[in-house]
């Protein structure tokens, strides 16, 4: 069959579409602040062979790992019609263990094996774990919360309540999980009944052969852009503030190699895995790396599977980018993928410096508070990631207080924070002056300080507080962030990872990093 340009595009959209209406259905109908409001959830179709054919434009670091989640689901578990599989396992393809998948084949009546993959991956405000929100400055996997590997939770169109019930009684906040759960199988259910109409209207081979055309259109764009690079070996070295145990700063190396339309990334020469929590499993450097070459693309090209074919990328087992089990990974996800990106871009910087954008704020501030809430006499869990400066590039300044690079996801208002737990936010503003000065500044960060009601513990792993985000070509760095608890004795600045307890009345106040500026500031 020939490929028509015309339904090329139709199919693209046709697709995209699909995973964009998942991605409405989980929303909606989703419990928790964390998924409805800051929508911290990602829907993606695969292939049969679980390669991805398209994605909605949800978050960075979940779309480029879940072909690896649905891969291990599809290798683990015999999937008929109806089922559904769950996994967070992150030697098993997923990121972090709140980070939890849901994969659903696609049958048609006669196929005797399943013709498309459904998934969809919601972060949960709660799976378990020595602090509440799953998020802890920890040292094994096993403190970090309820480890699953591919578990069918759906067969053949019922809940395995046994199962359901067992994973329910392991997190604080049974009531929400379940309501977040049941979001997760609409949203798939969804996919599943769009992907069949698709099939119905123009057929399994028309509809195949452009999923595979698609692959083939996305990889021939990526092959130009890297084409467009001066060949060569560009390195580039960048650090973590530390793991949370030690004051030590730990580095990140990389070599960039450009050869014609492909690109190899070697990270070897990083750090070894470390005892903290910032440990990233592969699933998400590579997620990290999908991510800062698609956003090369000048063209508006699909998402899919095809935009990995150009690149190789090394690692070293047990590395801080290819952490083995048992480590303690919860960090990783949120905290060194946004470094593994700076690693990249700053790489990048030096073969195509015009291109590359100053470093962004480098952290995704996640805040975990935990207790019981007076209200209810419930237990509450809440988990949210905090924006700050994005990085000033050669056409424009640095966007404020917004989220970046490898987080995708919403700000959440403070109706939605003061309604839902015992808080109260008594500032919540852009911090001015914290992006880095240059021919185009750095955009700034945030203040989000919010009040205790109830005597509850926080956790907060965050980064960019002793490194600040590098400015690019004579921009200055964006300023390092700050946390700080404010006690009826007085503030008391805190390190970028750390647990304590707040009585009520005491706040905790975090000033996001802004970004760093681009070029040198004229006189």
């Amino acid at each position: 069959m020939k490929v028509n340009p015309i339904l090329l595009q139709v199919f693209r959209n046709r697709f995209v579409a699909i995973a964009e209406e998942m991605g409405v259905t989980l929303g909606r109908t989703s419990f928790s602040p964390n998924i409805k409001e800051r929508r911290d959830y990602s829907c993606a179709l695969f292939d049969a062979r679980g390669d991805m054919i398209a994605q909605a434009a949800h978050i960075p670091v979940h779309l480029g790992s879940m072909p690896l989640s649905v891969k291990a689901a599809i290798a683990a578990v015999p999937m008929v019609a109806g089922d559904m599989v769950m996994l967070n396992d992150p030697f098993c393809g997923g990121t972090h263990l709140p980070d939890i998948t849901l994969v659903a084949p696609v049958y048609l009546d006669a196929s005797e094996n399943p013709v498309f993959f459904v998934a969809n991956r919601a972060h949960h405000s709660d799976v378990g774990g020595m602090t509440p929100g799953s998020m802890p400055v920890s040292t094994s996997i096993f403190q970090e919360g309820l480890i699953i590997p591919p578990t069918k939770l759906v067969e053949q169109g019922k809940i395995d309540r046994k199962l359901f019930d067992f994973l329910l009684r392991n997190v604080r906040t049974p009531q929400e999980r379940e309501g977040d759960f049941a979001a997760q199988i609409m949203a798939n259910l969804t996919g599943v009944d769009r992907c069949q109409q698709l099939i119905a209207k123009y057929g399994m081979q028309e509809v195949n052969l452009y999923a595979a055309h698609l692959n083939d259109y996305a990889e021939r764009m990526m092959r130009q852009t890297i084409a467009g690079i001066p060949d060569g070996l560009y390195q580039f070295e960048d650090s973590l503030d530390s793991d949370g145990f030690s004051d030590q700063e730990v580095p990140l190396k990389l070599c960039l190699e450009i050869n014609q339309d492909q690109a190899h990334l070697d990270f070897s020469d990083c750090a070894d895995q470390v005892t903290g929590s910032v440990n990233a499993v592969y699933a998400i450097t590579l997620s990290a790396v999908l991510y800062c070459f698609r956003c090369l693309i000048e063209e508006d090209v699909p998402t899919n599977a095809g935009i990995a074919r150009p690149l190789q990328i090394t690692t070293r087992p047990g590395s801080l980018v290819d952490a083995r089990f048992p480590a303690a990974v919860a960090g990783g996800n949120v905290e060194t993928s946004q470094r593994i990106v700076d690693l990249v871009l700053g790489a990048l910087a030096k073969a195509i410096p015009a291109r590359i954008p100053a470093a962004s704020q480098g952290s995704m501030n996640n805040t975990s508070i935990g207790g019981l809430d007076p209200r209810s006499g419930q237990p509450f869990s809440y988990y949210e990631t905090l924006a700050g400066g994005c990085g000033a590039d050669a056409a424009q300044q640095g966007a404020s207080a917004v989220h970046s690079h490898m987080t995708n996801t919403l700000n959440t208002p403070i109706e939605a924070l003061e309604y839902a737990y015992p808080f109260r936010v008594t500032e919540y503003s852009v911090r001015h002056d914290s992006g880095g000065a240059g021919k185009q500044r750095g955009g700034d960060g945030l203040i989000r300080e919010i009040e205790l009601l109830a005597e509850a513990e926080v956790t907060v792993l965050s980064e960019r507080r002793s490194t600040a985000p590098y400015g690019l070509l004579g921009g200055e760095p964006g300023k390092p962030g700050l946390n700080q608890v404010i006690r009826k004795a007085g503030s008391e600045s805190l390190p970028g990872k750390f647990t304590t307890r707040l009585k009520p009345g005491e706040r905790l106040r975090i000033e996001t990093p802004g970004g760093g500026g681009w070029g040198k500031k004229e006189k």
